[in-house]
């Protein structure tokens, strides 16, 4: 995973880095959970598969991306599985999707108090398409981050969109087709509240897009949280609206301010 924010003390507890990676693509393709997510759509492109082209430009494993239902562009991870291998509370079985509770960015795994699952291995049905149309999708979709997420280092978006249609039709210039399916960008928010550039010792409110929280070199992650609890404050009481945040808090923030 990605999209983690760890504790300036670290954590303090055995943490195991998952290097079984293997990919084998077939009518349909198994997945080892530690291969990175980016490996896995290139396999699956080159076999001339496709479904995976938003997976371009996320960084991190395919385990991390089943976390927290890695997606974009209206497309998530969740929707290509057909079966996760697991161990289950010291038990190896093949889970169905459904029972790991895949949401909107979110899944049973990054809840409060989760089940003790290890995430091993996954199955995913991906459809028969020209390689050519999947990289020149994939490519696209690559254009658009670039042009629109900062160059700087950052845990990526911090706070997950606000699904909510009576609010979206009550906020001024939300673009029609956001406003109709009832999404609210985060950053669309921040960015309303006059955040855009904050900054709190080298951590800063990226003026480019105003959900990345960024680091001009080594910033503590405590000044990125403060800055993502003054963002949530300041969208609360502008909108009445409280930011959901997408990064898992990793390690002791029990005197975070």
């Amino acid at each position: 995973g990605s999209n983690l924010l760890v504790a300036d003390a670290g954590v303090d507890a055995v943490v195991v880095v998952n290097q079984c990676d293997r990919i084998l693509i077939g009518a349909e393709a198994e997945a080892e959970c530690g291969c990175w997510f980016q490996d896995l759509f290139l396999e699956a492109a080159q076999a001339g598969l496709g479904g995976l082209e938003f997976a371009v430009g996320i960084p991190g494993t395919l385990g991390g991306a089943l976390v927290s239902n890695a997606g974009a562009y209206r497309s998530s991870i969740a929707n290509l599985l057909t079966a996760v291998d697991v161990v289950w509370d010291g038990t190896r079985k093949i889970v169905a999707p459904e029972e790991l509770d895949f949401r909107y960015r979110d899944s049973v795994l990054r809840r409060p108090d989760p089940p003790p699952i290890v995430l091993l291995k996954t199955l995913l049905r991906l459809e028969p398409s020209e390689p050519r149309h999947i990289y020149d999708l994939a490519r696209d979709y690559q254009r658009q981050r670039i042009s629109k997420q900062p160059p700087h280092p950052s845990v990526g978006s911090f706070f997950k969109n606000v699904l909510d249609r009576e609010v979206a039709h009550r906020i001024d210039g939300l673009r029609a087709d956001l406003r109709e399916a009832g999404i609210i960008p985060a950053g669309y928010l921040i960015e309303a509240c006059g955040m855009k550039g904050l900054r709190r010792g080298n951590a800063f409110i990226s003026p480019l897009h105003a959900n990345f929280l960024c680091n001009l070199g080594e910033a503590k992650a405590a000044d990125v949280h403060w800055l993502a609890q003054e963002a949530k404050r300041r969208v609360r009481e502008e909108f009445g609206v409280e930011l959901e945040p997408e990064v898992l808090y990793l390690g002791d923030w029990s005197e975070a301010a």
